[in-house]
């Protein structure tokens, strides 16, 4: 545990997300909304980690396949992702996830730093963890989840 005592008490609320059999939590903050990604459009030449652009709400969004982007394989279950929206630098995104879960508040003392033994493509993106009854909740950055190939982010 931490050793912060100022902090102790302060509360942080994450959007929980299922990717790959593995709990994922969203710092609430940055989640604009959760949406069923319909109509997406694939991007000529771009990476394989962008699923493609869509229109949400007269927004553009960048769809960006989270297992992809964690090295995960494709998920062949055949049901619909969902997407989590989030902004950058006012560009707007979508991460692509098999199932969104519930919003969980945390005492933010009890987050860690990612173990050791974290699986390193998912440790590049997480920010720390929470070890919750039997399982553990990896935190998105959300800053480095959306550092992308460099030709995309140079708009």
């Amino acid at each position: 545990m931490s050793s912060k005592t100022q902090s102790s008490d302060a509360m942080v609320e994450y959007v929980t997300a299922m990717i790959g059999g593995q709990l994922f939590g969203l710092p609430i903050s940055r989640v604009q909304d959760v949406f069923m990604p319909e109509r997406v459009t694939r991007v000529p030449l771009s990476s394989r980690e962008i699923a493609g652009v869509l229109n949400l709400r007269g927004r553009i969004v960048t769809v960006v396949d989270m297992r992809s982007r964690l090295g995960l394989p494709r998920d062949e279950d055949g049901k619909t992702p969902m997407a989590v929206g989030v902004d950058l630098r006012g560009e707007s995104y979508g991460l692509l996830i098999d199932q969104i879960g519930e919003v969980l508040r945390l005492p933010e003392a009890g987050m860690e730093e990612n173990p050791v033994n974290l699986d390193p493509r998912m440790a590049k993106l997480a920010g720390g963890v929470h070890r919750l009854d039997g399982q553990l909740m990896v935190v998105l950055d959300v800053d480095r989840v959306l550092e992308l190939a460099p030709e995309m982010m140079a708009a």
